[in-house]
């Protein structure tokens, strides 16, 4: 199927997406549906659970760090959201244990949802009535953490070049639920159209505002 409407005019040479998204692989949960956009403005990376692995130099197979790493380095994103949903059988397969049995039928599940094991102790012990919930907003968490033990994320970020966000959404009501850095809870979102274009938009207009004080000061 061809893309309609000019919206592949340029994008046959380069791409200069501004967001990475880290979401999960399940059907159900499309960035680019998700936050209304069109080809070229995300570069995204879904695995089970949108988890991100810590920082390692270990000389085995890194698919979501090598990602990780040629979105911050060569495309110079700006922003990095985690999102996860709810109902992500990732998380559920943690809380099933799955990372920890020898006869879960899965080869490669058990080890990557292993991840999230110092997550889920912390929400077990927590004693809360939704676990799964819980985890879901956990996990993005651990992988927020884990994105600041990259030497070159944290360098962004201390440049001011870099920010990173959490997100969650839930399928059935359709409603996306945005992480607040200040405090680290996830507020509804009114639209899907989300605060990083809200962000964009307010960048753009003080990038236009110094410009005109700067020709007006000439």
């Amino acid at each position: 199927t061809r893309i309609k409407n000019g919206m592949g005019d340029g994008l046959g040479s380069s791409q200069s997406p501004k967001i990475l998204v880290i979401g999960c692989a399940d059907s159900r949960v499309d960035p680019a549906a998700i936050f209304d956009c069109a080809p070229g403005q995300l570069f995204v990376v879904r695995n089970v659970a949108n988890l991100m692995p810590p920082y390692c130099k270990n000389p085995t197979l890194h698919g979501v760090s090598a990602a990780l790493e040629y979105a911050v380095k060569a495309l110079k994103v700006e922003h990095i959201v985690i999102m996860g949903h709810g109902g992500c059988g990732g998380v559920k397969a943690s809380l099933d244990g799955v990372s920890t049995s020898e006869d879960s039928g899965f080869e490669f599940i058990g080890q990557w949802v292993g991840l999230l094991d110092d997550a889920r102790e912390k929400v077990m012990n927590s004693g809360s009535i939704n676990p799964q919930y819980a985890l879901e907003l956990e996990g993005i968490e651990t992988s927020i953490n884990n994105l600041n033990t990259f030497p070159f994320v944290k360098e962004a970020i201390e440049s001011n070049n870099l920010q990173i966000h959490g997100a969650w959404f839930a399928i059935g009501h359709g409603e996306l639920h945005w992480r607040n850095n200040n405090n680290k809870r996830f507020e509804v979102v009114p639209t899907l159209c989300v605060e990083i274009k809200k962000e964009e938009e307010e960048t753009k207009q003080d990038k236009k505002e110094n410009d005109d004080n700067m020709m007006h000061a000439h």
